[in-house]
């Protein structure tokens, strides 16, 4: 699985972002926009919501639970400082999709036991698209997290985040994370269509 996380940069903005990661045939989009109000972000999302339904894409909004109510999106991200993800399911029901933030092993019990859909976890390493840093975990973090999640019978998808490159992905997929997301990488390329392309082939061993 590659979820793409949007982003923008001199050349691209948050809808360029995802129309690339699109075009590049990635099938999980996540519409990430800090510091803007639901009325700013709601035109954005809506021509993000008809991209990926054209393409039969998952659409997860960051944060705004209100919002993906609202443009009946795919579901929702959660940060650690974002709404619970309880309070959330009772308000979203079991239709939508509850992905939430976790640097350790107690955030995946909790976020399980709050009955998140799946786990977005990192830091890999240090990435400049986030605020308040987590700790880092590299490889040892995810291998030691896996670990115990299969120790304990959790089973929910893991998703690696936190400034991981192309080089990385072969060995972060190594330690049983279910996925990767991405944002600076692909945006930041020569060619963010072909380099999805090629992340993708890497992701799915082809």
């Amino acid at each position: 699985m590659l979820q793409f996380i949007s982003h923008y940069n001199k050349q691209y903005d948050y809808l360029d972002s995802i129309r690339l990661a699109l075009q590049g045939g990635c099938r999980w989009i996540q519409l990430r926009v800090k510091h803007a109000s639901d009325d700013e972000v709601r035109p954005m999302a809506l021509q993000a919501l008809k991209m990926c339904r054209e393409t039969g894409a998952t659409f997860i909004i960051d944060d705004r639970v209100g919002l993906v109510q609202e443009l009946q999106a795919d579901g929702v991200h959660l940060g650690k400082n974002d709404m619970p993800i309880a309070e959330a399911r009772k308000i979203l029901g079991d239709d939508f999709i509850i992905g939430g933030t976790a640097n350790t092993f107690e955030d995946v019990v909790a976020h399980y036991e709050a009955s998140a859909n799946y786990i977005g976890c990192g830091p890999f390493r240090f990435t400049t698209t986030k605020e308040n840093l987590s700790p880092v975990l590299g490889l040892d973090g995810y291998r030691d997290i896996i670990t115990k999640m299969k120790n304990h019978n959790i089973d929910i998808p893991v998703v690696a985040i936190g400034g991981i490159t192309e080089s990385d992905i072969p060995s972060v997929m190594q330690t049983g994370v279910s996925g990767i997301a991405l944002s600076g990488e692909v945006l930041n390329a020569e060619n963010p269509v072909e380099k999805m392309k090629k992340l993708l082939r890497i992701i799915n061993n082809e």
